[in-house]
């Protein structure tokens, strides 16, 4: 497949084009002018030897010397001798024209047109002819220029035509390449000191971690990205300074919270009433999984489990163990081992936590997986009453619960879902849901196959 060219996305590649395309109209707009000077100087020097011959000559006559009929460098005709077949040359006949009329030489029409001649040409006059036998070897091609004169016939010179002279074209593409080489080097090599250390703050960006120490990205290139480095290094440290206070003050919230609740559960003991005893020990018990789901929400930016290579095929199917011993229908279907690199003890929770859901509101799930070769897929289906297609997204949220499908007799906090998006998010996977065909509710986690 043939790989499709765009504009560079790296900034010294963007420097890199903006300057060559800048010297490219640059040299293109000096190029035009070279080439319009030259075709101007060109036409001035063919038409203004014929016109100081034809000057000389009428001078000549005016002092008693006639114009010859058949020889000189000026002939006097009766007509026009240019045949129609020869290509003409109106600019040249202007400039003649130009030429006479600064010598105050009136004339009437003026026609001038090339002529290709062979390399050896009969000499025009005498004095040549007396140089190689009487031939010259001449340019390869002439312009014959023919002026009228008011009632007196035509005068007809000849003169060369100018070569265009060296490839002036070669010259500028290689003038070209070398300012490409003497201009473009400077500039790749700066863009490059500045996009480094950018690169360098873009990587350390994208992979840093918020767990245990890391190092500064080192200050390079110019004053104002050594800045921005400096200034990306200062809240690295204000933020991992804040997450430390966090986790200390959810520590000790959650301290705090559950030393009352545990005092709770031991005074309700002392009520007389075996129903509202139940009830009460629900209630706290319901209290201190909300704590754990809120605090297991608010750490997950944090995990302090490292990322291991883990059989995935088996810590799915040790999850779905756990629901069958307590008499949960709970199915899975067989896979082969599925190495990846993850957290287990989060992906395990976010499993659970699918199951969880699937077996409160359907009473049964059906898990697998389903193995790919850029990533790997479990699915917890079940065929419970499914949800709305508009609150999709919405059942993510923390706390939402759906009251016309989910109500709170079956327990939990909202956060169930929350936690498993979050979990799978921070592995590199993503967990969406859809309704099933027939009725129930799908959820698919998928994950990087590493």
């Amino acid at each position: 497949m043939t790989p499709k060219l765009g504009w560079p996305r790296s900034l010294a590649g963007q420097m890199a084009l903006l300057v060559a395309i800048a010297l490219f109209a640059a040299q293109a707009v000096n190029f035009a002018l070279i080439v319009r000077d030259r075709t101007a100087n060109r036409i001035q020097q063919a038409a203004a030897l014929p016109a100081l011959r034809i000057a000389e000559a009428l001078d000549r006559e005016v002092g008693g010397r006639p114009i010859s009929s058949d020889r000189g460098r000026v002939r006097h005709v009766a007509s026009n001798p240019i045949p129609d077949s020869l290509p003409r040359r109106d600019d040249v006949a202007e400039a003649v024209r130009a030429n006479l009329a600064r010598m105050s030489i009136a004339s009437g029409k003026v026609d001038a047109a090339i002529l290709d001649g062979p390399k050896d040409t009969p000499a025009p006059d005498m004095r040549r002819r007396r140089l190689r036998g009487g031939v010259e070897r001449g340019p390869r091609r002439a312009i014959l220029i023919a002026v009228e004169l008011p009632g007196q016939g035509w005068l007809v010179t000849r003169a060369a035509w100018p070569s265009p002279g060296p490839a002036i074209l070669w010259r500028l593409i290689a003038q070209t390449l070398f300012l490409y080489i003497m201009v473009l080097a400077p500039v790749l090599w700066l863009a490059r000191r500045i996009s480094r250390p950018l690169n360098a703050l873009a990587q350390d960006a994208s992979r840093v971690s918020l767990e245990g120490k890391t190092t500064p990205v080192p200050e390079a290139g110019p004053a104002d990205v050594r800045a921005v480095i400096a200034a990306y290094n200062a809240l690295r440290v204000r933020v991992r300074a804040m997450l430390d206070e966090k986790d200390r003050m959810l520590g000790a919230i959650g301290h705090d919270l559950r030393t009352p609740l545990a005092a709770l559960r031991v005074r309700i003991e002392s009520v007389d009433d075996e129903n509202d005893r139940v009830r009460m020990a629900d209630t706290i018990a319901e209290m201190n999984r909300t704590l754990d789901d809120i605090l297991s929400l608010a750490r997950l930016g944090r995990p302090s489990e490292p990322v291991t290579e883990v059989d995935l095929a088996a810590l799915v199917d040790a999850v779905v163990e756990d629901f069958r011993d307590l008499g949960h229908a709970v199915s899975f279907a067989d896979a082969v081992r599925l190495p990846v690199h993850i957290r287990p003890s989060l992906i395990r929770r976010a499993v659970r936590n699918l199951i969880e859901n699937a077996v409160k509101y359907a009473g049964a799930a059906e898990v697998s997986i389903q193995p790919g070769t850029a990533s790997v897929a479990i699915a917890v289906a079940d065929r419970g009453p499914g949800i709305p297609p508009e609150r999709l997204a919405d059942v993510f949220e923390p706390f939402v619960r759906l009251e016309t499908s989910r109500n709170r007799d079956t327990g939990g906090s909202g956060l169930g879902l929350a936690i498993a998006r979050a979990i799978v998010r921070e592995a590199g996977g993503e967990l969406s849901l859809a309704n099933r065909a027939g009725g129930g509710l799908e959820a698919i986690v998928t994950l990087p196959a590493r």
